[in-house]
């Protein structure tokens, strides 16, 4: 049986597989391990904090999943319409939050919805955590009754005032001078996005901030940045932002209109904090899905990089293991531990702007010298994915691809952590050679994981 947790929580397709029913049952369960993990304080219930996008399906899910907690005997305070990186920050600095809860499928389209937790201190679950919460699922519990069940508040108001504060903090410049276009991706940074932007003085143009519950990530934000190269140009913004619907991702556009994917950020926040001496250990943190041509710009700048499998939780586990500061994904998941707990696409914008005001060169200059290598990628679906590690012919074919290719590309076959699909990436010294190994891999991947 599949495992209920991906790589960014529980998330499907809302009311078929992500239902107020499954969101009831995870919040009783989250609670009882709460609970039984929690020291007494002073006679108090420990405390879970809910936050969720735009999507019209967060509304019932979220009162689902707080009548969970608070029949599990937790209090519950509903935050509403709040970005991940905003509940990651409140569970790492408020005291009595024991949990918190976010309602969102990140990039995901509309009809997606999930669900993933952070432990007090403002961290992803572990796997093994996450695998217990999944164990109570199925397991006999004795329900609190009278007082000691949960009480439920709503209170939409002090988080994002308290988080845009913080973001202004981190940046610590101003931005006055700058314009810079921001696509909030009609999700849970239309407000928060732009007003973090301009309290640190920049002249921002926005577009797609009107959430209408039916329009997160619709053509628009990180999956679909045409619309901010556009509007990038015609506004002569000195820079675009793109995030996603809860924007814990950030993909930018320079002043060309040409995209600035998250190697390219990464790599250019890397020289900056060195240059600041904040780069832990002159070390860079990536997944296995970062551009080869990352690696070789860190190589030849003298700056370490280390590898994870993808995900940003297990980018920002090894950053905790061995204390380095700057990490994320080429999706656009940044990790500025000085500052966050979890990717932040705010945080990347505002760490962006002061680079570019304090150092005088444009986004496209200091980006440039990150040279991608050809690259394809191509997403598989309708096919067993459980079997990709496992399939001897699909293994093969993998190391005549990679002989193929030898020292000048490499090959990455992974299933999805989110989907129920097998990507196929391939680096090579040519376009050409990528596309034609890539199609080659992906009909392997039909042929032998054919559902």
């Amino acid at each position: 049986m599949a495992r209920l947790f991906g790589t960014d929580g529980v998330r499907g397709l809302a009311n078929r597989e992500v239902t107020p029913a499954l969101a009831l049952q995870l919040g009783e369960a989250a609670g009882r391990y709460v609970l039984a993990h929690t020291k007494e304080n002073n006679g108090n219930k420990p405390l879970a904090i809910i936050g969720r996008d735009t999507r019209i399906s967060g509304e019932f899910l979220d009162h689902a999943l707080a009548a969970g907690l608070a029949s599990a005997g937790l209090d519950v305070r509903r935050i509403g319409i709040v970005t991940t990186p905003t509940v990651a920050h409140l569970a790492a600095t408020e005291e009595n939050v024991a949990v918190g809860a976010m309602i969102s499928a990140s990039h995901n389209p509309m009809p997606d919805n999930g669900i993933k937790f952070f432990a007090h201190g403002g961290y992803k679950l572990e796997d093994a955590v996450e695998d217990r919460i999944e164990a109570l699922l199925t397991e006999a519990w004795e329900p609190p009754i009278g007082g000691g069940v949960g009480e439920i508040e709503f209170n939409d108001t002090l988080a994002e005032a308290a988080y845009i504060e913080h973001l202004v903090d981190a940046c610590g410049t101003s931005l006055k001078g700058l314009r810079i276009a921001v696509d909030c991706a009609n999700g849970a940074a239309s407000k928060l996005g732009p007003e973090a932007l301009r309290e640190a003085g920049a002249d921002v143009v926005v577009i797609n901030a009107s959430p209408d519950g039916h329009n997160i990530n619709d053509a628009c934000g990180s999956t679909h940045p045409e619309q901010l190269q556009a509007v990038t140009v015609a506004s002569e913004a000195d820079f675009g932002v793109a995030y996603d619907g809860d924007a814990d991702r950030c993909l930018a556009v320079d002043h060309e209109g040409n995209l600035v994917d998250g190697d390219k950020i990464m790599g250019a926040l890397a020289l900056d904090l060195r240059s600041r001496g904040e780069l832990a250990h002159d070390t860079l943190v990536v997944t296995v899905m970062s551009n080869l041509g990352l690696l070789l710009a860190m190589k030849e700048r003298g700056i370490n990089t280390v590898q994870t499998a993808v995900g940003d939780r297990y980018v920002l586990e090894r950053m905790r293991a061995e204390g380095y500061t700057l990490g994320g994904e080429q999706s656009g998941h940044v990790i500025a531990s000085q500052h966050a707990t979890t990717g932040d696409g705010v945080l990347t914008s505002l760490l962006l702007a002061r680079m570019v005001g304090e150092s005088g060169q444009s986004l496209q200059a200091s980006t440039s010298f990150v040279q991608r290598l050809p690259q394809t990628l191509i997403n598989v679906a309708g096919v067993d994915k459980d079997r990709a590690g496992s399939d001897e012919a699909l293994q093969a074919a993998v190391q005549e691809v990679e002989q193929r290719l030898g020292d000048t590309g490499r090959v990455l076959l992974r299933p999805s952590g989110t989907e129920p699909l097998v990507r196929v990436m391939i680096e090579a010294a040519t376009q050409d050679e990528a596309d034609r190994e890539s199609e080659y891999l992906a009909g392997v991947v039909k042929d032998r994981l054919a559902l």
